[in-house]
């Protein structure tokens, strides 16, 4: 009967032994499993985030200060051009013709001039030397004259006749000299030439400035970002025709939002990439921060300049920039995701503890992209549910292998 008895025995501890494993599989499976976050110590990089526009660091507007009709467009929109390159040649057959006028005009003032040097005044000095003989002799004549009148041989009337022939030669001789006079180098002849050669010279130099405008050329060296104009269009002064953006400096000028003036400053790092490549990022440095807020949007505008701009990149282009502010080494920190009311006054987390999920308030510092710094409330190896949606505090919860912490 002995053994009976040890066979009912195993068989029972046998079905024991399954229940019991049946009722412990049960609850394995009927907690739930939780992904987990370990806090640890590590490098906490603090960012500022904005978009903006790639500008370079001045456009030049292009356009006529002659009304005119267009000839030629010799360069293309985004090419780039030296300075003094043509942009844009007007019609310019009427003012090549009155640049001709006025120089015609010059050359002619110059002669004058020279016709004053080389014959006025040796002319006007022989015309003064014949005056002064005819005077001398008229003088003579006169007091031969008036002897004779005296002596009763010539009649009163023969008298007055010499007498207005000596006034005739003395007006001569006084007109002589001013003639002289006026074509010496200080003489007002010779001052009216020099006034007109010198107008001449002054309309030639404008005819050659307004000549000079139907040229329109690039005052810096530069890229063509927009072209408003074709060959045939009439044009007027005071419309851009085309914007040059200038070489130099690629810059991205973004808008920071205000709260964030205080963690900013000069020379801080940062990493953009243009919307159209946002797997290319490359580095750009702060380099002006604006004093003055935008009252209406509560921003700042921030210029960062890139040293080595990527050959896609192109004027206007949007882009996102991470700006540096703070780089903290040594702290404890934790996925941003596993943090409830993270933007909040009262942040909290469920951590892991005996197997059930407690909510733990904590104090947070800086922050990252997709970490924050724990300043209080963690310690290091804290085990912190991943994402804690539909775990409420005080949940029964099974903690699996944490993800990878983001770095």
């Amino acid at each position: 009967m002995a053994f009976p008895i040890a066979a009912r025995f195993w068989r029972w501890l046998a079905v024991a032994g399954v229940a019991l494993a049946g009722v412990l599989i049960w609850k394995t499976v009927s907690v739930p499993a939780v992904a987990v976050h370990v806090v640890g110590r590590g490098e906490l990089l603090e960012t500022v985030v904005a978009s903006g526009k790639v500008r370079s660091p001045q456009r030049v507007e292009i356009g006529s200060q002659i009304a005119g009709k267009v000839a030629r467009i010799p360069v293309a929109e985004g090419a780039t051009v030296a300075a003094g390159t043509v942009l844009i040649a007007l019609d310019d057959a009427e003012l090549r013709a009155a640049h001709a006028q006025a120089r015609a005009a010059r050359v002619q003032a110059e002669a004058k001039l020279a016709q004053l040097a080389a014959l006025g005044l040796p002319a006007a000095g022989e015309t003064l030397a014949q005056a002064e003989a005819t005077y001398r002799q008229a003088t003579r004549q006169l007091a031969r004259y008036r002897d004779l009148a005296q002596r009763g041989f010539i009649s009163p009337a023969q008298l007055d006749e010499v007498e207005r022939a000596h006034e005739v030669a003395h007006a001569q001789l006084r007109a002589a000299r001013l003639q002289v006079e006026s074509n010496r180098p200080q003489g007002s002849e010779h001052r009216l030439a020099e006034a007109a050669l010198a107008q001449a010279r002054a309309a030639e130099a404008l005819a050659a400035v307004r000549l000079g405008y139907a040229t329109l050329r690039a005052p810096v060296a530069g890229t063509l970002i927009a072209r408003a104009v074709e060959v045939g269009d009439v044009v007027q002064p005071g419309k851009a025709l085309m914007v040059l953006s200038p070489a130099g400096p690629t810059e991205l000028v973004v808008q920071i939002d205000e709260k964030n003036l205080g963690r900013l400053a000069l020379g801080n790092p940062a990493l953009a990439s243009a919307d159209a490549y946002p797997e290319r990022r490359f580095p750009a440095q702060v380099t002006y921060i604006n004093p003055a807020v935008d009252p209406l949007r509560g921003s700042v505008e921030v210029r960062l300049r890139v040293l080595q701009p990527p050959a896609f990149l192109r004027q206007d282009m949007t882009v996102s920039v991470d700006i540096e502010a703070a780089r903290r080494r040594g702290v404890l920190v934790l996925p941003i995701e596993a943090v409830r009311d993270a933007a909040g006054d009262s942040p909290w987390v469920l951590r892991v503890e005996g197997g059930h999920a407690r909510r733990v308030a904590v104090r947070l510092g800086a922050r990252g992209t997709d970490r924050v710094e724990v300043v209080a409330g963690l310690a290091d190896g804290d085990r912190v549910i991943a994402a804690p949606a539909g775990i409420e505090p005080g949940s029964r919860v099974r903690a699996v292998a944490p993800p990878p912490m983001p770095r």
